[in-house]
């Protein structure tokens, strides 16, 4: 069993009590909705950078700033000293702990982010939890929906459970690193630290401090003429024909 525990530090959100009593990490994603209707009223210290477009029931804390053309529809809390970038789009039922980032073109949906997050760079976070001081490089997607009709299953210990989720991302574990343009498919658990390469794509539980590494070659020969090249640049000797 993954509890929520075993990849968040729980002290580093606001919302702990979101996650009480839950066997499986992502049973607190069938509460979060239930979670803000109760808990998210309107309440705004932020400065604006510009002209934001904010809805009703969205609570912003101190210090944070929300830089112009950025639209947060809520339900949503976002806490304190957070940078909510240009063009941001953040959808309703989202958490954001303090200190985080949400970057130009970045769409955050039904998701929690613990304090400390980074989704700096044209990423798309649906159904999800990431954990204290995750970070997605640029253009990571969390895939949360099968391209099959029926619920989500997590693939584990040599079988697979069941989510009963028909939209579900993923679980990031506290201090986890995805690279550039990876995409996380429907029910992945990535645990504490661990490290996913750019361009990977990634199924299933990758265990603490683990690195998932795309080993495709990539291979060097020589550049055939062609117009507009410059004689200067095709002057010298060939490149080696050789793969790195």
């Amino acid at each position: 069993m993954i509890a929520p525990a075993d990849l968040f530090d729980l002290e580093q959100t606001a919302h702990a009590s979101l996650f009480a009593g839950c066997g499986w990490a992502w049973e607190a994603l069938a509460r979060l909705e239930g979670y803000l209707a109760e808990h998210a009223r309107p309440d705004l210290r932020n400065r604006c950078d510009g002209i934001a477009w904010i809805g009703d029931r969205v609570a912003v804390g101190e210090g944070t700033v929300v830089e112009d053309g950025a639209m947060i529809q809520g339900p949503a809390i976002i806490g304190r000293n957070c940078v909510i970038r240009h063009n941001a789009y953040i959808r309703g039922n989202v958490l954001v702990g303090d200190g985080c980032v949400i970057g130009n073109a970045c769409e955050i949906k039904h998701a929690v982010l613990f304090n400390g997050c980074q989704v700096p760079h044209f990423n798309y976070v649906g159904d999800s939890v990431l954990g204290w001081r995750v970070h997605l490089g640029a253009g990571v997607k969390l895939s949360n929906v099968k391209l099959v009709p029926g619920t989500v299953a997590v693939r584990i210990e040599g079988g697979t459970i069941d989510t009963g989720l028909a939209k579900f991302g993923a679980l990031i574990g506290d201090a986890a690193e995805v690279g550039c343009n990876a995409v996380l498919n429907p029910g992945s658990i990535l645990g504490r630290a661990s490290l996913v390469y750019p361009n990977v794509n990634w199924r299933g539980v990758l265990p603490a401090r683990c690195v998932a590494k795309n080993r495709a070659e990539v291979e060097v020969a020589p550049r055939r003429p062609c117009e507009g090249v410059p004689p200067s640049a095709a002057a010298g000797p060939p490149p080696p024909e050789t793969a790195a």
